[in-house]
């Protein structure tokens, strides 16, 4: 039986889902997750350890380390081989602000990207990119 999904707390999406050269064709793109985008995020921007970075999205150290990893690979390519950056997908859920583990000094979802409240008629499900292989 396979092991149940850990899905990832992310806290917000990023402003802009698409960057690259203006020319850049369609089959040119680099697709980043949301999860790994978090993990630049936190690591790369907010300065947390990777150790940090884990207790903030509610996994563990060695699944942070390779998402970054990933994360920073995908980033090379794109920078390095004039290829769009798009970023969508993977397997996290929304932060609620309720979390303990909001890096300490409560939840950042405020302080970036879109926000996303809870309303009567919308709510925040899980995403799972059905594209990724397991």
């Amino acid at each position: 039986m396979p092991r149940p999904r850990k899905w990832r707390r992310v806290c917000c999406l990023p402003e802009n889902n698409r960057f690259g050269p203006l020319d850049a064709q369609a089959e040119d793109t680099v697709t980043m997750t949301v999860d790994e985008f978090e993990a630049i995020r936190l690591i790369d921007l907010d300065g947390f350890t990777q150790e940090q970075c884990a207790a903030q999205m509610d996994i563990s150290r060695t699944t942070v380390q390779g998402i970054y990893d990933s994360a920073r690979k995908k980033l090379a390519q794109s920078l390095v081989n004039g290829k769009a950056l798009l970023i969508e997908g993977g397997e996290y859920r929304l932060c609620d602000g309720q979390g303990h583990g909001c890096g300490g000094n409560g939840c950042r979802r405020h302080r970036c990207g879109r926000r996303f409240e809870n309303t009567e008629n919308e709510t925040e499900e899980p995403y799972e990119n059905h594209d990724s292989h397991e």
